[in-house]
């Protein structure tokens, strides 16, 4: 990786580019297809098609997708790290995204976000590194904030893989997260 392009990220483990099985390969190539004037427009779906696979996308992703749409490595690190439903690392296989924008904060988000984190066994004041929410000690869970999740009305509300939760109360966590084992 060009060191002047992009910040490296930490990969553990084995790579994702070297295990791409061949029904995720078909359905990149098929969304390539989708964008015969512009490759770079295949950016965003071949991502989500590479971390719904795989879970969150490492380095090796982005070297592959940039090389398989012919784009510089910064190209696709910069959506990687700009939008944050892009991870770079493992999360919890369910993940729990409060959001924190004013309606919500002010309807008690923040204390939403403590008691999943409780709930799920993770310290509310766990640091983020990045783009990396802390995760429970069994990996089942991630708790972290987003940006609005546009549903106001009904706030504080949290995405959970991918259901829209409303209405949410401290107390109805445990409840919520017991839904999901």
């Amino acid at each position: 990786m060009d060191m002047h392009a992009a910040p490296s990220t930490v990969t553990t483990g084995p790579r994702q580019a070297d295990k791409i099985p061949a029904e995720l390969l078909a359905k990149i190539d098929e969304a390539v297809t989708h964008y015969p004037v512009s490759k770079r427009s295949a950016s965003l779906p071949l991502l989500h098609l590479w971390q719904n696979h795989f879970g969150f996308v490492d380095e090796s992703g982005v070297e592959w997708i940039a090389k398989r749409l012919d784009l510089e490595l910064i190209n696709i690190l910069e959506l990687v790290t700009f939008y944050p439903w892009f991870r770079q690392h493992q999360a919890g296989r369910i993940s729990v995204r409060v959001c924190r924008t004013l309606s919500c904060a002010l309807a008690g988000g923040y204390e939403v976000r403590d008691a999943f984190c409780k709930a799920a066994g993770i310290d509310p004041k766990a640091p983020m590194h990045g783009h990396v929410p802390p995760v429970s000690p069994d990996g089942k869970f991630s708790v972290e904030f987003v940006e609005c999740l546009a549903s106001c009305g009904s706030a504080p509300v949290a995405l959970i893989n991918d259901d829209l939760v409303e209405d949410i109360t401290p107390e109805g966590t445990a409840t919520i997260l017991s839904q999901y084992n």
